[in-house]
């Protein structure tokens, strides 16, 4: 005869699938500070403008090269 928790867990619907949720990343802020920064030395100072070029262009990348990581250690069916 089965307990009474034995058909509590048997009634219990399948474990679904995992979500998948990037970690934390400062990414998007220092992608916020590049992009600020070439909108303010636009009316400003030309350095800034190359500054914040660089910045939203290493930014960019890197957050691309993480997405792309993320994207290929997710199970086949999910590409």
């Amino acid at each position: 005869m089965a307990s009474a928790s034995d058909t509590r867990e048997s009634d219990a619907p399948p474990v679904g699938e995992e979500i998948h949720l990037p970690g934390n990343s400062v990414i998007p802020l220092l992608i916020t500070v590049g992009i600020t920064l070439m909108l303010v030395g636009i009316t400003t100072w030309i350095g800034f403008t190359v500054v914040g070029t660089l910045i939203f262009m290493w930014t960019l990348v890197r957050w691309i090269r993480d997405t792309r990581h993320d994207i290929d250690e997710l199970p086949p069916e999910h590409h």
